[in-house]
């Protein structure tokens, strides 16, 4: 088989994985869905290509200069959308590994593959309209080409230095931390550190207008990076397949804890000692959690050291969110996990009831988390302390027990040790995708109208928010025991999903 034969098979088969996606075998609902939204997100793109270009040309430096200089804020916010869109090309090689196939061919296919894929034009969304509106009239198409192809090659060498991060992130969490460190430490000492001399923002400046003017060091600079990239991460990749198709276990030793401060609360005290022993040894569900504690932090962190709000509706939206987003994050899947469990599970009904009751005690115990750091804007000054009483107690008593009543309708099992991003937990049901998409866009809806109802008293609404959120928490039995009613009503058309979607090898 030739080189050209075995990239037409890779291309068929990846085409062919697309269309068998489990998010389009549920049903037209989540193919329109899919569509709708990658529409959505192109127009926002356009959107903000226009409103860039339009309001950039009255700036003191050329408007393709400035989003050069800034172009190292898009490769990180790239860098980090990819982790819901790319996987590694070690997880796609198993069905090949039978075949008389040079893995190390298969390898530079899968990279090639990578660097021309769809998901690295995504952003000419941005650049395209924005390009028109500024290139043309100064430097004619030819600039704009040279413009698009510039960042183009940018983008895939953003893909191979994700895909570098990826690899190891896969073998520990805690790697996420150096492309964290090293975004940090570029922005701060590029932009930050020194106004007069930002060296990043005139490096990627004068980088870019090479692309424009075509100059020659400006394409053959990207494109050596790019080809040392492809041939480390071939190399990284050679590393890893057998790991990969083996699935090596790299389970940690978990000392056992006995937690006995939790005997005293009976079986919802087992539940919680069950959800933590999940978190510390369960791959998926700790990954899950450490990504929202992370959003979570970062909510929070912006709040108190930044100015990253600029009226009362963005206060109290950016400030719930920091209260919402773990839970938002870790119950969407709420009973899917335990999906590997059910039949046991339903062995005593009653266990449902105390299973439910814990995992909203736990997540409340967590707003614990974003209300101290919180406390550091409310000492600034920034916040009142029924504010962030009032959003905590509204995440509680409103968007937690929304969330819940994902807990009737989800029936498909996540695998507890397979990857966060991998095709077999990137299942989802049309209940699902509206309830989570309502509990992120709802609580905006309901902030905006108290805020516009109470105009500039700053009490009415952070105080309506915690009434409101008061209640929804003091009902917590009530609403649960609804849940648990509703939940034995599907039981058997959920417990057949379950088991049609579990790991059986």
């Amino acid at each position: 088989m030739t080189i050209f034969q075995l990239y037409r098979l890779v291309a068929h088969n990846q085409r062919l994985a697309a269309r068998r996606h489990p998010m389009f075998s549920r049903g037209k609902f989540m193919k329109v869905f899919v569509y709708l939204m990658a529409a959505f997100w192109a127009g926002y793109l356009i959107f903000f290509g226009v409103i860039f270009g339009t309001a950039l040309q009255e700036d003191s430096i050329e408007a393709y200069d400035r989003i050069n200089g800034g172009m190292i804020f898009f490769l990180i916010v790239d860098f980090f959308l990819r982790f819901m869109a790319q996987e590694t090309p070690a997880q796609e090689i198993k069905p090949y590994k039978m075949l008389p196939i040079s893995q190390k061919s298969l390898i530079s296919i899968f990279l090639v593959r990578m660097g021309l894929q769809p998901f690295n034009l995504m952003w000419f969304f941005f650049l395209v309209p924005f390009g028109i509106l500024c290139i043309p009239q100064l430097w004619g198409i030819t600039g704009l080409l040279g413009f698009l192809l510039g960042w183009w090659l940018m983008f895939v060498i953003n893909a191979y230095w994700y895909l570098l991060w990826r690899t190891l992130i896969n073998r520990k969490m805690l790697f996420v931390l150096i492309p964290i460190a090293i975004y940090a430490i570029l922005v701060y000492f590029g932009y930050l550190h020194d106004f007069d001399n930002q060296w990043l923002f005139y490096a990627t400046l004068y980088l870019g207008r090479g692309f424009i003017e075509w100059k020659w060091w400006s394409f053959i600079i990207p494109i050596a990076i790019a080809v040392i990239m492809f041939f480390v991460n071939q190399w990284g990749q050679l590393a890893s397949i057998y790991r990969e198709i083996s699935k090596e276990s790299t389970a940690m030793k978990v000392k056992t804890q006995k937690m006995s401060f939790l005997d005293r609360y009976g079986v919802i005290g087992e539940y919680l000692k069950l959800e933590i022993k999940s978190i510390r040894r369960n791959k998926v569900v700790r990954s899950q959690f450490y990504i929202g504690v992370f959003y979570t932090l970062l909510l929070c962190l912006l709040l108190a050291f930044t100015d990253i709000y600029d009226n009362a509706f963005m206060k109290v939206f950016i400030l719930i969110y920091c209260f919402a987003c773990l839970g938002t994050i870790t119950l969407t899947n709420i009973m899917c996990a335990e999906g590997n469990y059910m039949d046991l599970l339903m062995s005593r009904k009653e266990s449902a009831m105390a299973l439910l009751k814990a995992k909203y005690l736990f997540n409340c115990i967590m707003l614990l988390l974003p209300m101290l750091i919180s406390l550091i804007p409310v000492v600034q000054g920034k916040f009142t302390l029924l504010d962030i009483i009032g959003c905590m107690f509204f995440a509680s008593g409103v968007i937690f027990p929304f969330l819940f009543q994902l807990a009737v309708y989800n029936n498909i099992t996540i695998d507890l040790n397979n990857k966060v991003t991998g095709k077999n937990n990137m299942r989802g049901s049309k209940t699902q995708v509206i309830m989570s998409f309502a509990a992120l866009f709802l609580p905006m809806f309901i902030m905006y109208g108290l805020v516009v109802a109470f105009g500039d008293n700053k009490v009415g609404a952070p105080l309506v928010m915690l009434i409101i959120g008061l209640i929804g928490t003091a009902l917590y039995p009530v609403w649960i025991k609804n849940i648990y009613k509703r939940f034995l009503a599907h039981r058997y058309e959920n417990m057949e999903g379950f088991r049609s979607t579990r790991k059986t090898s």
